[in-house]
């Protein structure tokens, strides 16, 4: 009887790295919101709201907590009237920013053909 990959215990063992960052950057509006403040380098709410169209005030409170729970933004509280907040990469964020790009790079490969990427620097 040959030998399966589903009888090797390491082929079908949870991979630990992948599964964590699939809990960190799971949410549906994540990579968007990493993407726009790699971009724009600080991005304030009504910023972020404006760009992700679709998304409800409240599902973006509790992307951007969770991301910056993880060590991935940073949130910056102005003490002014009204409250100002920016939100900004960490240094974990920051090493984050290859990966955005390659993802980008793929989609305009095999997604979006001929989409024209206006934040191509």
């Amino acid at each position: 009887m040959t030998e399966s990959k589903f009888n090797d215990k390491k082929a079908i063992a949870r991979c630990e790295p992948m599964s964590r960052l699939q809990s960190v950057i799971g949410g549906k509006w994540k990579i968007l919101i990493l993407w726009y403040v790699s971009f724009y380098k600080v991005q304030r709410f009504g910023e972020l709201m404006r760009r992700l169209d679709g998304i409800t005030q409240s599902t973006l409170t509790k992307q951007l907590r969770e991301l910056e729970r993880d060590g991935f933004l940073h949130r910056e509280i102005y003490k002014e009237i009204p409250p100002k907040v920016e939100y900004s990469l960490t240094g974990l964020g920051e090493g984050f920013i290859p990966v955005l790009q390659t993802m980008m790079a793929w989609s305009e490969t095999h997604l979006c053909p001929d989409y024209v990427n206006p934040y191509k620097e």
